[in-house]
């Protein structure tokens, strides 16, 4: 079966997932489903994926696809994330309230170019999601290239956003998807000094 949307709201408590076909300039609720919110499991979408396979019962679908998904939460949290900068009171910072605001719960802040511990951290937390940020555009991008090789070779298969400078943002892109990592490109989350740019990263 094929939705146009499926959309979930994750509450702190509960996870809810509706579906929507459209036809007559409309658009009709065909199913809706819910499960336990799996905060304490450190990822909603165990959640997600529960309520979806109740929604596929409920639809007697063999199968469920759909053109749009989107989620709203108010959930404390879910999405672990880490976040790998170039200065605590610049980069750091910046790229730490860009992941706040898009939902992210952030486990591990770096600064500068990481280290065994750091990497250790990394694979200790399992994150869902890796911001690596550093260096005002056109400035220094040698920490944040080490840093997206390093990243590159770890055993781990997340998405990786990069919102550093931008000037080296083609060279990163190229090493970590040179060893299969998904890699998104967004806008320098500290362009200049003193301008904070986190909206394009949420």
């Amino acid at each position: 079966m094929k939705l146009d949307f499926l959309v979930a709201e994750i509450g702190s408590t509960t996870t809810v997932l509706n579906g929507f076909v459209s036809g007559d300039d409309r658009f009709r609720l065909v199913g809706q489903s819910e499960s336990n919110t799996t905060v304490s499991e450190g990822d909603v979408t165990i959640g997600i994926n529960r309520a979806l396979l109740s929604i596929k019962k409920q639809l007697q679908a063999d199968t469920l696809d759909w053109e749009t998904f989107l989620a709203c939460s108010s959930a404390a949290g879910g999405l672990k994330m880490t976040v790998h900068g170039l200065v605590y009171d610049m980069t750091v910072k910046a790229a730490k309230e860009a992941a706040l605001g898009a939902g992210g719960v952030i486990k591990h802040v770096t600064a500068g170019r990481l280290g065994a511990t750091d990497i250790a951290r990394i694979l200790e937390i399992q994150p869902r999601l890796i911001l690596l940020a550093g260096g005002v555009d056109y400035g220094e991008g040698d920490t944040v290239l080490y840093n997206s090789n390093v990243i590159a070779g770890l055993d781990l298969d997340v998405p990786i956003i990069f919102a550093g400078n931008c000037a080296v943002a083609s060279e990163a892109e190229a090493i970590l998807k040179s060893s299969g990592k998904e890699i998104y490109i967004r806008q320098n989350v500290y362009p200049r000094i003193d301008d904070l740019n986190v909206e394009p990263t949420h």
